[in-house]
């Protein structure tokens, strides 16, 4: 199936590519989702008058993101769990958790964003993680998992 990326896609293309992806995925996900159309003559004639637009609303979206990335920056993720004599956590901190830790802080991010470079943390310590705001923007950052008192 050959599509016309509408946005940039990870792994895939950038805005305007014609790329060819199997049938499910551009059925199920992409075309769905607003970030593809199928590439048939008439779409091509549409997307070609739509590409100025859809160029300055990609910009916008990746000055919100670098915006989003300089604030979550500046933050320091302290999450308290519950954890043995030897450091080890009694259950284990995975996205979901630390996603809530930084909603918290008052920056909106979705578990889909955090990404654990070493999978789910099971140990109290300091701990690298990424924070993908945008297909471009990736933040680094440490969080620290201490036990609860």
């Amino acid at each position: 199936m050959e599509v016309i990326l509408l946005e940039k896609v990870a792994n895939l293309g950038n805005l305007g590519d014609k790329v060819t992806i199997k049938a499910g995925y551009g059925r199920n996900y992409l075309i769905p989702q607003g970030k593809a159309t199928p590439a048939t003559t008439n779409k091509i004639a549409e997307f070609e008058g739509r590409r100025a637009e859809l160029e300055k609303a990609a910009a916008e979206k990746l000055l919100a993101a670098q915006a989003r990335a300089a604030a979550l920056g500046k933050l320091e993720i302290v999450i308290a769990h519950k954890a043995g004599d030897e450091g080890r956590l009694f259950g284990s901190i995975g996205t979901h958790n630390i996603a809530e830790a930084i909603t918290a802080q008052g920056i909106v991010v979705g578990k889909h964003e955090v990404r654990l470079p070493h999978g789910t943390i099971r140990h109290i310590g300091e701990f690298d993680i990424d924070v993908s705001v945008h297909t471009d923007v990736v933040v680094t950052m440490t969080i620290k998992i201490v036990a609860e008192a």
